[in-house]
């Protein structure tokens, strides 16, 4: 028998044996071969649905005749004793192997395939955003501004509506019975951040040149079209981005300059950045900018000292900032500044907190940004808030060709968030001391017991000291997602398991789609998340989340056994 017939003989059994489940263990064999780099090698991004296959089998995708045709070549049969009953038996073996791994590839095409068609229809669905898109003009005199809402380093933030506007009645928030006054969302919809200027000059160019952060969240008609043209150079000539409308994105309607008036708390609060005309000791420019946007009930920080979630809630918020973590590094924006003071909340007509992140003084964000910034000087930005910093921003040395990875650092600030989100002191906080660019992982305190395994399992991985061996924003909400939703359909990464997978996936996808995108129903935080994740599909983002769940399970199931 020649190679060449030995081996399509094996590939042929090898198709016939996997068909009708007589080689499962060699199915997961395969399946295991595929999914070891898994655990820890970060996933890609925009593959193509042949892409993420492993070299290893890619290459066995080669042409059983040209295989042949060079182990013959080769003098591997007549080494092998030519024709011997052992030879044929060792190419059968072979052509098994070659037709277990090409069975593989196919299912792996089909459920690309399925991921594709899956995000493709979702893509196509709008959000809804129950915020009216704002309808007011560009001068401050367009708005009535009322208390002071919030103070930062940097800006202070005031309730506000639109002149002549009606009054229109939002939904009643958590806590609020039907037909109580509740003279602030209700009379003032809008918040105007009005940003601190001191070293940027009084011209409109150079405000939105020095600010042009500020402008990340956006919206398309948010500045005047002679202002646009202006910010088109971005600060320090560099084009900055502009991110798409998410659910856990702020949004800014409006944008502009204009004189610094002086507000309520004004003197009392932030003197010393107040014009000379306002305040003869103060330090600031006679403009400034301001920033138009939704007035939300409170700060994530504020709830969470009145208020614990509960457990699956809890998980709900951690899941929400990574998929808005997730939306900001697909365009290229890092946070740099995550911190529960900068996650804005209100709540969806369940009761189910609605996390929005906001304040991208920060950010990185220019135009050529691949989230990652040269550092080769100390007085480059490494970005805001150096407790929540990631262990490979925290640690960074200025340097010649020395560049900061930014595209896990905001995961990791969520995973240190998560702690506070379940009623626990942020571990790197001073409460408990932790140092970012020190801390070891055994340090990290426990959660509560009973946050869901899998929650806290995520919540561990994404405090990886070691960026390579920590999932991304978006392979640790897939994590959540199979968690929360398809835990039944999540066994293993072979064949089987992944044809589960995609049927899930197709069930979860119709159950989506009769629920709706738009509506009462459409607009809950729950249904949100589910189209985001269909959005977004990718499979291999799906299969490493896949996988670093089922090594953790594995690895705590063993701690349990050995305990």
């Amino acid at each position: 028998m020649s190679v060449k017939h030995a081996i399509s003989r094996g590939l042929e059994l090898g198709r016939s044996a996997l068909q009708l489940g007589l080689l499962k263990s060699g199915g997961r064999f395969a399946a295991k071969l595929r999914a070891d780099r898994l655990r820890v090698a970060p996933s890609s991004r925009a593959v193509q649905p042949q892409a993420f296959l492993p070299s290893r089998y890619r290459y066995y995708r080669t042409s059983l005749k040209g295989l042949a045709a060079r182990l013959q070549s080769a003098g591997f049969g007549r080494r092998l004793g030519g024709g011997s009953p052992r030879n044929r038996a060792a190419f059968w073996a072979f052509g098994l192997g070659v037709g277990l791994i090409e069975q593989q590839l196919d299912d792996d095409r089909r459920s690309a395939a399925t991921c594709d068609e899956i995000q493709a229809v979702f893509r196509k669905k709008k959000i809804q955003s129950s915020f009216k898109p704002c309808t007011s003009g560009y001068k401050l005199q367009d708005y009535i501004t009322g208390n002071q809402i919030g103070k930062g380093c940097n800006a202070a933030v005031y309730e506000a509506a639109a002149q002549l506007a009606p009054q229109k009645c939002s939904p009643p928030q958590l806590g609020e019975e039907e037909g109580e006054t509740a003279p602030t969302l209700r009379t003032f919809p809008m918040a105007i951040k009005m940003m601190w200027n001191i070293g940027a000059g009084s011209s409109s160019e150079a405000i939105f040149k020095a600010m042009s952060q500020e402008l990340v969240p956006a919206g398309p008609l948010a500045l005047k079209r002679e202002e646009e043209e202006i910010t088109l150079d971005g600060y320090f000539g560099v084009l900055p981005k502009r991110v798409s409308a998410h659910p856990n994105v702020i949004r800014v309607s409006r944008a502009f300059t204009a004189d610094v008036p002086l507000l309520p708390g004004a003197q009392e609060e932030y003197p010393d950045v107040l014009p000379a005309r306002l305040n003869p000791a103060g330090l600031g420019n006679n403009r400034t900018l301001f920033l138009v946007m939704k007035n939300y009930p409170c700060t994530l920080r504020q709830y969470l000292e009145v208020s614990t979630p509960g457990h699956r809630q809890g998980s709900l918020m951690v899941l929400q900032l990574l998929e808005g973590v997730d939306h900001l590094c697909r365009q290229g924006v890092a946070h740099r500044d995550l911190k529960s003071d900068n996650v804005l909340l209100e709540f969806d007509s369940d009761g189910c907190p609605r996390l929005v992140i906001t304040d991208f003084g920060c950010c990185l964000a220019q135009g050529d940004s691949d989230l990652r910034l040269p550092f080769n000087s100390t007085y480059v930005d490494k970005g805001g808030n150096a407790s929540l910093m990631a262990p490979e921003v925290a640690t960074a040395v200025p340097g010649r060709g020395v560049v900061i990875d930014y595209s896990k650092a905001d995961a990791w600030a969520v995973g240190a968030i998560s702690y506070e989100i379940f009623g626990q002191p942020n571990p790197f906080y001073r409460a408990v001391g932790l140092q970012s660019e020190s801390f070891q992982e055994k340090q990290l305190p426990p959660l509560p017991s009973g946050v869901p395994a899998d929650v806290q399992l995520v919540i561990r991985f994404l405090l990886r000291r070691n960026p390579s061996k920590r999932p991304s924003a978006r392979v640790a909400a897939n994590m959540l997602h199979l968690s929360l939703w398809g835990r039944k359909a999540l066994v293993n990464q072979d064949s089987v398991g992944m044809r589960k997978l995609a049927d899930w996936l197709l069930c979860q996808s119709a159950v989506v789609l009769l629920k709706g995108c738009g509506g009462p129903s459409g607009n809950k935080v729950e249904a949100e998340l589910q189209r985001s994740f269909l959005s977004n599909l990718d499979l291999e983002d799906l299969r490493t989340a896949a996988g670093f769940l089922l090594y953790g399970r594995a690895q705590r199931q063993t701690c349990i056994l050995s305990a």
